[in-house]
């Protein structure tokens, strides 16, 4: 059995912590280890049964250790990720029980998928991606270390570059793209494909000064 170490001590490393408990109890899969964070102070002041056993930056991961990514923000997420990748760590994928993945889908390494979280058939999800009590329908794509908030409907045929940002809420019709690094706002309805690089808000999503 290996030791698991949550990267990321914030809210979502708490709740990626409730979820790991979970499948532990169906079948012990981890022995949790804890927390590594910058900030040692992360959990001052939260009820938690694990605490930060030291910072990402000088993390030097072992043979029998394993890792999940509790990172939301895309591009901290990669950096993050590349830096103990390239020291050799491995990392798990976190998937709930209650989640429903279909057939014939392509998912990359490091998925955290939360409760109800739903991907149906013939889908490519990439890379770390997270995907947090959401829905991705057929034929979409996902690219890498993309974060999906909670309760989004990622409908038929959607395309979602790398590093993409979704709040809670969003809603984007059939077919539409989505380009590398861009953000789109809580609670937003996309109708129009959106460009790299671009932050849009609103219901139709339009386009704001990053």
């Amino acid at each position: 059995m290996k030791d698991l170490i949550i990267v990321g001590a914030g809210g979502f490393g708490r709740e990626l912590l409730q979820w790991v408990n979970d499948i532990n109890m169906i079948q012990t899969k981890w022995e949790i280890k804890g927390f590594i964070d910058d900030n040692l102070n992360a959990l001052d002041g939260k009820k938690c049964d694990y605490a930060v056993i030291g910072r990402i930056q000088d993390w030097e991961p072992k043979e029998t250790e394993v890792f999940a990514c509790a990172i939301a923000n895309p591009r901290t997420k990669e950096k993050i990720v590349t830096l103990l990748k390239s020291k050799g760590a491995s990392f798990e994928t976190i998937i709930h029980p209650s989640a429903v993945i279909g057939e014939f889908n392509k998912i990359g390494e490091g998925l955290i998928a939360y409760p109800n979280s739903v991907i149906t058939t013939n889908t490519e999800v990439g890379d770390y991606v997270t995907l947090l009590s959401s829905g991705i329908g057929h034929d979409a794509i996902v690219g890498d270390f993309s974060t999906i908030s909670s309760y989004c409907d990622i409908t038929g045929g959607v395309q979602l570059g790398k590093r993409v940002f979704l709040g809670s809420h969003v809603t984007i019709v059939p077919g539409r793209k989505i380009g590398d690094d861009a953000y789109v706002g809580a609670g937003s309805v996309v109708i129009k494909s959106v460009k790299p690089n671009t932050k849009v808000i609103g219901n139709p999503a339009k386009k704001i000064l990053i």
